[in-house]
């Protein structure tokens, strides 16, 4: 492995065995002690030091009866020679780090409705186990999730299954939609409602590029119910609080709406003749990233296990 440096405007070819070399020779002032600490023989460590002492193009050494003394430029390139070292040991230790999952920068893009209510549990999981990884998340509709995973500036990406060539998805997570209204509301009182009676309410969308408000949408027409009332919104949130006051029914994520229904903000109802109205969350990678390691490697393991 060669330092890269300049010399003259070119590269050099200055290696990092002559430079070890160098500094071994130098703290002990003689070859063959040297030698002996780096496990080679004298012969070798004679020939990269006559090597290093070309490509600096300057003697590094006087050779004494009494032992190796560094020159003027010798002494001048130790701190040199030394900081190269460091920054190699120190890369070294970086490189381990990414590659256990201990530090480094996981670089995720995620649609809103996963960045909001799905991804903030996963990361709490694992940060607490990789608490030295920096993670940096971006936010954005799922094809502008999948251009960023393509273009490689981020690692991983989630949203809905979207399909290309040079992707690689894996499911982690199914969310359902779920019917929620203002707790004062008639369906509450009610075991569950059928179809054409939510079709009756005014029905609260949200976002209409989101493959919720497709699923909604699809629902009601392959059960044949015509919606007669709409209200239309660009978040999740809106939705709710507009439920909330009481403007209308809304089918929403099951895991945005858990900490209302649990408090009662929101209520729950069943609807006893709707299709399965669920949407597949998945992980996009490039397909030519090769074998995940490290921090994505870990990453990607606690989206299996939420799988599971």
């Amino acid at each position: 492995m060669a330092i890269e440096e300049s010399r003259n405007g070119k590269p050099s070819g200055i290696q990092l065995v002559q430079v070890e070399g160098f500094l071994e020779v130098a703290r002990r002032g003689s070859v063959s002690r040297a030698a002996e600490a780096l496990f080679i023989t004298q012969p070798t460590l004679t020939a990269r030091l006559h090597g290093l002492e070309r490509e600096l193009g300057t003697p590094l050494f006087l050779r004494t009866p009494h032992g190796m003394r560094l020159t003027d430029a010798g002494r001048a390139w130790v701190p040199f020679a030394e900081r190269a070292l460091r920054a190699l040991s120190d890369g070294r230790e970086a490189l381990a780090q990414v590659m256990t999952a201990s530090a480094g920068h996981l670089m995720i893009a995620a649609a809103p409705a996963v960045s909001t209510y799905v991804l903030p549990e996963l990361l709490e999981r694992f940060v607490a186990a990789h608490p030295r990884v920096e993670v940096s998340v971006r936010t954005g509709h799922s094809e502008d999730v999948v251009e960023l995973v393509l273009r490689d500036e981020v690692q991983i990406g989630l949203g809905r299954a979207i399909r290309h060539p040079d992707l690689e998805l894996r499911p982690f997570h199914t969310e359902d939609l779920v019917l929620v209204c203002a707790p004062e509301h008639p369906f509450t009182r009610r075991s569950s409602v059928a179809m054409a009676e939510v079709a009756a309410q005014k029905l609260i969308m949200f976002d209409r590029t989101s493959s919720y408000y497709e699923i909604t949408q699809g629902a009601f027409l392959s059960a044949g119910v015509s919606l007669r009332g709409l209200m239309e919104l660009d978040s999740i949130e809106a939705a709710k609080k507009m439920v909330e006051r009481g403007l209308g029914v809304a089918l929403l994520p099951g895991t945005a709406v858990a900490r209302e229904v649990s408090n009662e903000t929101l209520r729950a109802v069943k609807m006893e003749d709707a299709p399965p109205m669920q949407n597949t969350i998945v992980a996009y990678r490039r397909r030519d990233a090769g074998r995940p390691e490290g921090i994505v490697a870990a990453f990607l393991e606690l989206l299996e296990a939420e799988a599971r």
